[in-house]
């Protein structure tokens, strides 16, 4: 064969695509089990960090079965549902009907600190989606310690969501008011004025961010104020 011809330059790039493709496929089937174990310890590890607990990756597995002593969901009405809070997909949750969600839940023993309740969040920000976990006393209104990240927000601005500077500010913070209405947190600009018991302070030069996390919060809280009132 004329190996300056177009039929054999055309046959050895199709040859070669086939071989990559292959190559690729075998790769990204190999690794997948590792990427999903690493997505699992992940996971983990942010809910942990949610009730306060920082781990290692290689800690996280022990310490997450230790801890968190039972996760379950739940319906709008409060009422435990048939599903693995652990699986569940939030981005597609959301994108039903409320009365149609499952809403994830898990417990954690923290002993003399007593039970907390983490929740998990999903919203949006300036560039991309925005995510975390924020993790309640048994009263289910003080909030005992929150994690969140992003996918794309801008370093420097957006993207403080995920500092431990940002996240401290949560603790202690309550998501109801002292006649009992829900009204989840404010994350405040410079000069708003907001009862500083449901008060954060935004992101200096974040703002699409800081009202995204503020939705987010607000949106997915109260879907779960039925199961709040009936534990409180």
């Amino acid at each position: 064969m004329n190996r300056n011809g177009n039929t054999y330059t055309f046959i050895y790039a199709s040859v070669m695509v086939i071989i990559v493709a292959a190559i690729l496929s075998f790769t990204a089937i190999t690794l997948k089990p590792l990427q999903d174990r690493n997505v699992e310890v992940e996971k983990k590890q942010n809910i942990l960090a949610a009730i306060n607990i920082e781990t290692s990756a290689e800690e996280a597995e022990d310490l997450y079965a230790e801890t968190i002593t039972d996760s379950y969901t739940l319906n709008s009405k409060g009422e435990k549902t048939d599903g693995d809070a652990f699986i569940i997909d939030l981005k597609k949750q959301q994108a039903k009907p409320i009365e149609e969600r499952q809403l994830p839940i898990f417990e954690a023993d923290l002993g003399d600190k007593g039970t907390k309740y983490v929740i998990p969040l999903r919203g949006s920000g300036l560039w991309g989606p925005i995510w975390g976990y924020v993790s309640l006393n048994n009263d289910f209104n003080t909030i005992y310690g929150a994690i969140f990240d992003h996918q794309g927000e801008t370093p420097g601005l957006g993207a403080e969501i995920t500092t431990d500077a940002f996240q401290e500010v949560f603790k202690g913070k309550t998501i109801f008011n002292e006649d009992g209405e829900f009204v989840s947190l404010i994350v405040a600009k410079a000069g708003q004025n907001a009862p500083e018991q449901h008060k954060v302070d935004a992101i200096s030069g974040g703002t699409i961010t800081s009202k995204g996390l503020q939705d987010m919060l607000y949106n997915d809280l109260s879907a779960y104020l039925e199961f709040f009132n009936q534990k409180k």
